[in-house]
């Protein structure tokens, strides 16, 4: 082992840290504020003197990137002949906020978060923050070790141990039909309405809000309008547990 790993792992300020992560990720950290930021969650975070937050949104939006590029990568070598739908489909099922939560939780990411407990409710907890912190820690993997390390991380360590991909391809995970479904049984009125993007942010990305009775639930945001209310539907699902 070289000697710098050594030394982050026994004679570093951070060696309690990083040791705990390298009995999860199966190697030694290098840029260990990265991975600290992967766990910080928002309630925790500082405003920066450029304004930002010190929390790991930005880099569970560069996670889910990443993430997503190897699965779609993956399903495209093992689905040669089928269309872009059933991709589409099966990606989701492998990237969904409830399969990450699971993955977070058998990997032991929950000790590892940062959050205020006194802001954060259980629900929120468990319905959210451990998928954005394994989005987030993607997107720190990525920026401490390049995209084939993570890719490789990815496949070896996520993947092959935890995902079975022609069982996913049995299970029915339409988001969006179970919401409307759960909506028609209790008798609520729901929509998908489209809001505006953040200044300077593209005109083609969608964002699309579930509204249920006039209460906005889960957004989603994607370049494909019928990606974005899935994935505002697979939120809104998660928030009500259903």
């Amino acid at each position: 082992m070289p000697l710098f790993n050594l030394y982050k792992l026994y004679l570093s300020p951070d060696k309690v840290f990083i040791r705990k992560l390298k009995n999860i990720l199966g190697f030694v950290p290098g840029n260990a504020i990265l991975y600290k930021m992967a766990f910080r969650h928002r309630s925790v975070a500082k405003i920066l003197k450029n304004g930002s937050r010190s929390s790991n949104e930005r880099l569970e939006f560069l996670g889910d990137a990443i993430l997503g590029s190897v699965i779609a990568e993956l399903l495209f070598k093992s689905y040669p002949y089928k269309e872009e739908g059933f991709l589409t489909e099966m990606r989701s099922k492998i990237v969904n906020r409830a399969n990450l939560n699971q993955l977070a939780r058998k990997m032991g990411f929950d000790q590892l978060i940062v959050f205020d407990q006194k802001a954060v409710n259980i629900q929120t907890k468990h319905h959210s923050m451990l998928g954005d912190a394994f989005e987030a820690l993607i997107g720190a993997i990525y920026l401490d070790k390049g995209y084939n390390f993570t890719k490789d991380f990815l496949l070896k360590r996520i993947v092959k141990p935890y995902v079975d991909i022609h069982t996913l391809e049995l299970t029915e995970t339409n988001f969006k039909s179970k919401l409307i479904e759960w909506c028609q049984r209790h008798g609520k009125d729901i929509t998908f309405d489209m809001i505006d993007n953040e200044v300077g942010e593209s005109t083609k990305l969608f964002t699309i809000q579930a509204v249920i009775e006039g209460e906005s639930y889960g957004i989603g945001r994607d370049y494909n309008k019928k990606n974005a209310e899935k994935l505002a539907a697979e939120k809104t699902c998660e928030a009500l547990s259903i």
